[in-house]
């Protein structure tokens, strides 16, 4: 299936001057950082953090308050000003809002709350204050319970009226900090108060549809006089599949054609059925159509069979004479797969969709997003540049997204979360992004731009212990990479059980569905983007909406793309693989070829050794890796991996080959470059069938060994056989194994500088490249 992808206004530059060509490679690297996590008082939900204190009010509601007034609340802390929404006409309002300063801002040591009269025209009016001293306020740190709010006479002119308040001194751990105004966005009006604010979403728990069209029946076409050609249409939402036109071209026509779909619970689409008939090449004729809701099917836990079923279609017909058909399927939502929204090579959850199928969780990962440093200016505000941050946190099916703090290139968010893990050969992705919804905006017209991206796998991570790092941000632009500053995170995976960890190592990674009754790999790749499309439309609908620029970006939705650079930073990866490989055969090159006596000699011994105690092969290899893994441990690394550059071939790489990735689907450039980049594939792509060819005659060369496609070799080969067997059998195999190896490691001086005689032989023997056109 091809998708039509625009990859435009994906990638926002920073509208500052970029960075440094010669910025040195230590820019790229990780660093170690040392907060100061928990504060004076260690909490157990909140010490991967920094402890920051704020000043909390809570506004609950009024009373008593004067006849034709529209009241609202005003908090005033210094040059600081919160509002509640206002009432029309109301003397007892509620409200119910909380509003939080923090400690390092404050200037002032008096706290006021206005009861305001809102005017349509000129100044509003106060109606009444409350006036606390900051020096009396109490402090409150979680799991003290809430602070009970209390009534306040206002300091009012007319002499009536009360407030409920509740004011104290808290930490970011305490509960109403999600939801409290914040003093750091008081930029933030209209929609944009509630797209600033931290919240935790729940992907949508998706199921594998699977439908199985089996036949028709009684299927006529709106002109009698021809036999009908006969398609069946299923839909799911906005996925779409055919079947073939029925090769039985009867009144019952015949599929049994299964498809796959991607449905989401609450079940909101519908499966609709649609027969049609192709009376033209482009042109088809509805003979009649069925809609069935998701939740009637049964939903499979296992691969037992499911009963299939006949549904009467909608009437179709012309004239007065009309006739339903019936169709036979076999439905069910499949709860013992995976749903893959993601790329396997990150997964982070492997869990299947039945809840009753999970494992119990072996272990707990914490995360604490402390702030970042040295973020690029990703937009213009009053002549300067500047970023409103926040960071999106994507672990398993649950998504945290923290408050965005306005105007500042070191934002410092302070917020800790905690997931279940249920397997450690996984991966928590963390993104910054710029908020590009406060509120000023015309809706539907800015889209939050990346700042970078992280991703760390649990695997590597040591149990029970903390890790500070300064995560670079780095982001691949037309330009070139970029880093756009520095993540600091504390992360700590806690296990919590060790037999279980060892268990999980020796299972497969995804449920056994995905073995027993595989999908195809254009099947996987199909529902995954239908799966990451229904997510992020979901997580869309929330309030604040998680964007799907967003959920896109998480979730690497454009890494199907052709990439020249990710092309060869995987070839080089290949060449990294095999360089161990190339080493060894070059040292035994070196071995037989006696460049360094002595170590030829020791090889002979050795050999000698194990070709008189074979039984020593088997525990020599597996004492030697012992060894290797002792001795690699003291070269361990310290710190997860992050994003390397240099891996991922993007300093060195050529410019068009970037503006080429980041290139429209279907391409949108000139048709110059165009052909150029053609030709360009062209020459890579018949290197690359010159291999492909070379690897081809070699298998056929082996396979004409006894094919007799040469009679002559084929005699050759078959005499030489007959006489290796004869020789085999008589003489000892420990005798043979000396010989052959005395041979492969005889001196120069016995060796000629001309092909073996095998590798001639071989090299002769026929394959079909001389068949081909």
């Amino acid at each position: 299936m091809i998708r039509l992808r625009n990859r435009q206004n994906m990638t926002h530059e920073p509208v500052s001057g970029g960075i440094n060509p010669t910025l040195q490679q230590d820019d790229y690297e990780l660093k170690n950082t040392n907060p100061h996590l928990g504060g004076e008082r260690l909490t157990s939900t909140y010490d991967l953090v920094e402890q920051t204190h704020h000043l909390y009010v809570r506004v609950v509601k009024a009373k008593e308050l004067s006849l034709g007034v529209d009241p609202y609340v005003e908090v005033k802390l210094g040059n600081y000003r919160g509002r509640t929404r206002h009432f029309e006409k109301k003397t007892n309002p509620e409200w119910n809002q909380v509003f939080a300063f923090s400690k390092e801002r404050v200037q002032s040591s008096i706290l006021e709350v206005y009861v305001k009269d809102k005017e349509m025209f000129g100044r509003d009016e106060y109606i009444g204050k409350v006036v606390f001293d900051l020096n009396e306020v109490t402090t409150r740190v979680p799991p003290d319970s809430p602070l009970a709010a209390q009534w306040y006479r206002l300091d009012d002119r007319r002499g009536q009226g009360e407030i409920m308040l509740a004011v104290w001194m808290g930490t970011q751990a305490d509960e109403a900090f999600p939801e409290a105004w914040h003093s750091d966005a008081s930029f933030a009006h209209g929609e944009g108060v509630f797209n600033v604010r931290s919240k935790v979403y729940v992907s949508p728990k998706l199921w594998y549809l699977r439908v199985n069209v089996i036949e028709a029946q009684d299927v006529i076409a709106n002109d009698r006089g021809r036999v009908p050609e006969v398609s069946m249409k299923v839909e799911v939402g906005n996925q779409v599949v055919r079947t073939k036109i029925s090769s039985v071209r009867t009144m019952n026509p015949l599929w049994n054609e299964d498809f796959v779909f991607v449905a989401a619970e609450p079940f909101e689409e519908h499966l609709v059925l649609t027969i049609e008939d192709r009376v033209h090449h482009s042109r088809d004729e509805v003979l009649g159509t069925l809609s069935l809701p998701l939740t009637m099917f049964e939903k499979r836990l296992d691969h037992r069979p499911v009963h299939s079923r006949w549904f009467n279609l909608e009437r179709y017909g012309v004239g007065e004479s009309k006739f339903s058909s019936r169709v036979h399927i076999r439905v069910c939502l499949e709860g013992a797969y995976h749903v893959l929204d993601e790329s396997t090579l990150y997964i982070s959850d492997t869990r299947p969709t039945a809840k009753q199928l999970w494992k119990q969780p072996c272990g707990i990962l914490e995360v604490g997003i402390l702030g970042a440093q040295g973020l690029l200016p990703m937009k213009m505000k009053d002549g300067r540049g500047s970023t409103d941050a926040y960071c999106v946190a994507k672990y398993g099916q649950k998504w945290v997204r923290t408050r965005t703090i306005l105007d500042t290139l070191s934002p410092k968010w302070n917020e800790q979360y905690t997931w279940e893990v249920y397997d450690p050969c996984t991966v928590i992705t963390m993104g910054v992004f710029d908020n590009c919804h406060l509120g000023a905006e015309k809706p539907g017209t800015g889209r939050d731009a990346r700042i970078g991206k992280v991703r760390i796998r649990l695997s590597t991570l040591e149990a029970h212990r903390i890790y500070t790092h300064s995560y670079p941000l780095l982001v691949l632009h037309p330009s070139g990479v970029k880093k756009m500053g520095e993540l600091q995170l504390a992360v700590r995976f806690t296990t919590l059980s060790l037999a279980n960890m060892v268990y999980i190592y020796g299972h497969p990674l995804l449920p056994k569905m995905h073995y027993l009754n595989p999908l195809t790999v254009n099947q996987v790749d199909t529902l995954r983007y239908q799966a990451m499309n229904i997510v992020a439309v979901r997580l869309g609908r929330a309030e604040p909406p998680l964007r799907k620029e967003v959920v896109e970006y998480m979730l690497d939705v454009d890494s199907h793309i052709w990439s020249m650079r990710r092309s060869k930073a995987n070839f080089f990866r290949i060449m990294s693989l095999l360089s161990g490989l190339f080493s060894v055969s070059k040292w035994f090159n070196n071995v037989c070829e006696w460049r360094n006596p002595i170590t030829t000699v020791l090889v002979h011994i050795l050999f000698l050794i194990l070709l008189w105690y074979p039984e020593l092969i088997l525990p020599t290899i597996c004492l030697y890796m012992f060894l290797i893994g002792l001795w690699n441990y003291r070269f361990r690394a310290r710190h997860p991996p992050h994003m390397d550059p240099k891996l991922s071939w993007a300093e060195a790489v050529h410019p068009d080959e970037l503006d080429e990735e980041f290139d429209t689907f279907p391409t949108s450039r000139q048709p110059d470059i165009v052909r150029m980049r053609y030709d360009r594939i062209r020459s890579i792509a018949g290197r690359i069938q010159t291999v492909v060819g070379d690897l081809a005659t070699q298998g056929e060369r082996v396979g004409s060994l006894l094919s007799w496609r040469d009679p002559r070799a084929t005699s050759l080969f078959v005499v030489f056989s007959l006489i290796s067997a004869v020789i085999l059998y008589v003489t000892p195999f420990r005798v043979v194994t000396l010989v052959g190896g005395l041979y492969m490691l005889r001196h120069p001086k016995f060796r000629s500088k001309l092909p073996s005689v095998p590798s001639n032989f071989f090299k002769r023997l026929p394959a079909k490249s001389d068949s081909l056109l």
